[in-house]
């Protein structure tokens, strides 16, 4: 395609100045102008239109092309210029073409006199490009230019080079010109994408591509052409598909213009790839050989290339798109070599971490002792800026270097904390080799097993873990058969037989691993409540240091829950996700934050719940969780849903398949009860029974009796109750009743009584009034609640509201602390409206009580019902200082001036009377 006879639209200027110099030129009158600009800016295409509009006209038009490789060829451009020229004599022609003879300025008389018979052009392009004895020769040219006619045309890229100027006009007392050739602006790119595409582009298209090709004339045209032979549209969607031609067309370009550049500036433009703007020119020199710093012109020749630019005191590549197609010529282990000596450049020119490891992570290995801290403060970093990817990348490199058994395993164990993310087989392998190598220590030893079997990878870390066990020592053998016993075979075989004899565990273990293994084997049966308690808090002896180990503090951490050790638990679980934190173990993390989660819904936080499910997901993403461990997880999520009022989300979230190895894992028995549940709330009572009861058979089957672990037999009573089963109904209550006795944690006793309430006939109220009076005084403020609610229906059912009453307004304090959408809220709603009370909090007379943010009014209703700012702030999950600053809120917008008034005002507005806290 050809607009106005070039290749692409926006340089009409230029071409008008151009005809009116040639028609100067027919006149007899001399001239030269000068057309710079960068490489792709058009100046071939305007100086070969200029040509053709001399020659349409009837004048001579002669051209020549300098080059880089012709350079230092004498007389290489005059050459090619006066070759085609009628009558020139041979004996011109051979002083031309001999290197070592000098006889004058050779065809220069020959070219003016034929000039009188036919006006004649000179165009040559890249004049930075000139030999010496061109040079002289076009100098001497236009000092013979007045009153000829002759005119010359050049282009160049305005960079010195060898003395000349390819941009400056050349000197003569003869009229010049420059026509400088600038970037298309978005204007002009707009006119090249309709005139190329056949319809305007969209303006998100057009701005994008202005950006990616900079303006360039040359790459756009060529970049436009190949996308609209694909049948592309120039609309945003196809940005990418535009980005990636004009970054290939550059790329194209560069090692076209490489293969024109002596040796010293190939190696020069692969030292600028490599390091960018790293490096100040004299170690870039130094970086791309012995003899850059001496070669002339070697700058200029790189600017007059198009591949580089000046920046302040030194160059950078003009496209940074360009540098993997610079260097991808190279073999290999050179590309390696120059990154490494690049790299050693910028270490001691003190080039920041980041930089220095991204020269390492290209280059082979040092052996130098700073090169494995760069890699890892850089890990650290990455890490902290949410880029595991690079994380992975360095402590990779890093492994690469010389390094002492030890020093390679505690890497090994900071790469595979990480590599859970995206590579986690690659981080069982690591941990495993870590396990069985004979070159780690025993702490090493010890750490990949306790990393690897929390992650959950049990079946190649138990065999590697038994395996170790017949030559470890004293304390390792005692933590390494702990963690060992803290898992257990995920499939039903025999595979365990095959293993090694593992020690038993004593009675009374006094290192940590044993001690959480011994108290999780009593928790599991529901046996000895004390004793599994106090071996509980022995796991975390080894608090506070970095070598405590996480499994037995997060198991232990567990079972401080079903102790109802609530407030001790959440403590312990806490401190432990700082220290899984700050060692960036984001899989053990996440599952800490999993079971933080399911400590707030026992306590009927419900808000923190879900922010511990969602920290949960973000701190390791379902898709990244162990397969044994992903059910926990989407468990708790279907009850966060449930219990806030979302059924739809808890059945969406139930009816999505589990990852096809989770049915082998332990905690598959919490998805089915969750998916249990959301059956037995929609009233599908058959198919909830059957999961309630598939739950209970897998955890008999794995010796897990206890009821605090999971309720399924009261709620498999329940389903049977529904059913018409109240036979069975009745001996699955009993059966857990006389279970949570024998382990004696209240919460469970209470929660087994709540459920033998909803099964019994005669003796309903009894039993509910039993749960209530047992929960009461628990940190299990969720089973309170709803054994008050239930209690609450019976008495109302039973036609004594007065009774209901005090029950509905002590519930009254735990619809502050959750959502109006909770499924709480609605059931305490229900029984308001069943006693003519107010049904929801905020319904009050005063006209103020609306503009309070949720936060505002949960916190000011609590503080008017009495609780104090430690209370509330734990009720609510938040801060001190936020219970603080809400308080103020509202006081400032009820325009009151404290407690004693929102008392008053919480008391007018809800209806309950004084005493409903």
């Amino acid at each position: 395609m050809q607009l106005n006879g070039l290749p692409f639209p926006g340089r009409e200027r230029e071409q008008a100045v151009l005809r009116s110099f040639i028609t100067d030129l027919a006149a007899g009158r001399p001239a030269v102008v000068t057309v710079s600009g960068s490489p792709g800016s058009g100046r071939g295409p305007l100086l070969r239109w200029t040509a053709r509009l001399a020659e349409e006209r009837g004048l001579r038009a002669l051209t020549a092309r300098a080059t880089p490789g012709e350079s230092e060829l004498r007389y290489g451009v005059v050459q090619q210029l006066l070759t085609t020229l009628d009558g020139i004599s041979d004996r011109t022609l051979a002083a031309l073409a001999e290197p070592g003879r000098d006889s004058g300025l050779p065809g220069l008389a020959e070219l003016l006199r034929s000039a009188h018979h036919r006006p004649t052009l000179l165009v040559v392009e890249g004049v930075e490009w000139l030999d010496p004895a061109s040079r002289r020769w076009f100098d001497a040219l236009v000092r013979r230019l007045p009153g000829k006619p002759v005119a010359l045309l050049s282009s160049g890229s305005g960079v010195s080079h060898h003395g000349w100027c390819g941009g400056s006009p050349l000197p003569g007392p003869v009229p010049t010109r420059q026509l400088a050739l600038s970037a298309f602006t978005v204007r002009e790119v707009a006119t090249l994408i309709a005139a190329v595409c056949g319809r305007p582009g969209e303006e998100a298209f057009t701005g994008a591509a202005c950006e990616i090709g900079a303006g360039n004339p040359m790459v756009l045209h060529k970049a436009l052409g190949q996308f609209t032979a694909r049948g592309l549209e120039p609309v945003a969607g196809r940005i990418p598909e535009l980005r990636a031609l004009i970054e290939a067309i550059r790329g194209e370009y560069a090692v076209r213009a490489l293969s024109g550049l002596s040796d010293t500036a190939v190696a020069a433009v692969r030292a600028l790839a490599v390091c960018g703007e790293l490096l100040h020119l004299p170690l870039l020199y130094a970086l791309a050989g012995p003899h850059a710093a001496s070669e002339p012109g070697l700058g200029a020749a790189l600017e007059a290339s198009g591949l580089a630019t000046a920046s302040g005191a030194g160059l950078r590549l003009c496209c940074p798109e360009v540098r993997n197609w610079i260097l991808e010529d190279m073999p290999g282990d050179e590309r390696a070599e120059l990154h490494a000596r690049a790299a050693e450049l910028a270490h001691r020119a003190a080039v920041p971490d980041e930089d220095v490891a991204r020269l390492l992570l290209a280059a082979r290995p040092l052996g130098e002792p700073w090169v494995v801290p760069v890699l890892r403060r850089t890990a650290t970093a990455a890490l902290r800026a949410a880029r595991p990817g690079h994380a992975i990348a360095c402590l990779s490199r890093a492994l690469e270097e010389p390094l002492d058994p030890d020093g390679r395993a505690q890497l090994g164990l900071e790469l595979a904390a990480i590599e859970v993310l995206g590579a986690p087989e690659a981080s069982d392998r690591r941990l495993t080799e870590i396990i069985r190598g004979a070159g780690a220590s025993a702490r090493d030893r010890v750490r990949a097993a306790d990393l690897g079997l929390t992650r959950g990878g049990v079946e190649s870390l138990r065999s590697a873990v038994a395996s170790a066990l017949p030559t470890a020592r004293d304390g390792e053998r005692e933590a390494l058969s702990g963690l060992f016993r803290l898992t257990e075979p995920c499939r039903d075989d025999d595979a365990d037989l095959m293993l090694p004899e593992i020690p038993a565990l004593p009675a009374r273990p006094t290192d940590p691993a044993q001690a959480a293994a011994r108290a999780r084997q009593l928790a599991f049966l529901g046996e000895d409540l004390p004793t599994a308690r106090a071996l509980a808090r022995r796991a975390f002896t080894d608090e506070p240091g970095t070598d405590a180990l996480i499994l037995p503090r997060l198991t232990a951490g567990r079972i401080l829950l079903l102790t109802d050790d609530l407030d001790e638990a959440e403590a312990r679980l806490d401190a432990l996700h700082l220290d899984l934190r700050r060692r960036h173990a984001r899989a053990a993390a996440a599952l800490v934050l999993a079971v933080r989660g399911e400590l707030n819904l026992r306590r009927g936080r419900l808000d923190a719940a879900e922010r511990d499910a969602a920290a949960a997901g973000r701190a390791l993403p379902p898709a990244h969780w162990h397969p044994y461990h992903a059910p926990y997880l989407t468990a708790l999520r279907i009850t966060v849903a449930l219990d806030g009022g979302h059924a739809g989300q808890a059945r969406e979230l139930a009816a999505e398949p589990a990852p096809a190895e989770a049915p082998d894992g332990a905690s598959f028995a919490h998805l089915l009860f969750a998916r249990a549940t959301v059956a037995f709330r929609d009233g599908r009572h058959a198919e909830a029974l059957e999961l309630f009861l598939g739950c209970g058979r897998r955890l008999l089957r794995r010796g897990r009796a206890n009821p605090a672990l999971i309720p399924w037999r009261s709620m498999a009573a329940a389903a049977c109750h529904a059913l018409g089963d109240h036979e069975e109904a009745q001996r699955l209550s009993q059966e857990e009743i006389a279970l949570a006795r024998r382990w004696g944690a209240p919460s469970t006793l209470g929660l087994a009584q709540l459920g033998a309430g909803r099964v019994a006939h005669e003796t309903r109220d009894h039993r509910l009034r039993e749960a209530v009076q047992t929960l009461r005084p628990t940190t299990a403020r969720l089973a309170y609640a709803n054994a008050l609610i239930d209690l609450a229906t019976t008495e109302l059912d039973a036609g004594t509201p007065q009774a209901a009453a005090p029950l509905v307004a002590e519930l009254f304090t735990f619809t502050t602390t959750h959502r109006p959408s909770s499924r709480l809220t609605a059931r305490v709603r229900a029984l308001a409206e069943r006693l003519g009370q107010p049904a929801a909090p905020g319904l009050g007379p005063h006209p103020a009580w609306a503009t309070l943010t949720e936060p505002e009014r949960r916190t000011a209703t609590l503080a008017g019902l009495g609780h104090g700012n430690r209370e509330i702030a734990e009720m609510l999950s938040v801060t001190r200082r936020t219970v603080e600053l809400r308080l103020s809120g509202a006081y400032r917008k009820l325009r009151i001036a404290g407690r004693a008034e929102l008392h008053a005002l919480v008391r007018a507005t809800e209806g309950y009377g004084t005493d409903v806290a």
